[in-house]
């Protein structure tokens, strides 16, 4: 039940986290859907990594 809602609330801080970068010089003009799913495939391997780092510190300490 913890990795679940930890997936939800990192990736909602990654997502935000994301949206600080200036990327105008980085991708072509009129490309806003493909920056969009760039993002979104970032977030979700950031969260991935992030969940998976997070769950295993929690279990292997035994914090809860």
């Amino acid at each position: 039940m913890i990795k679940p809602s930890l997936y939800i609330i990192i990736l909602i801080i990654t997502v935000w986290a994301l949206e600080s970068i200036n990327t105008t010089g980085i991708f072509k003009k009129n490309r806003y859907y493909e920056t969009r799913v760039l993002y979104l495939i970032v977030s979700i391997a950031l969260s991935y990594l992030v969940v998976n780092f997070l769950y295993d510190f929690i279990i292997n300490t035994k914090i809860i």
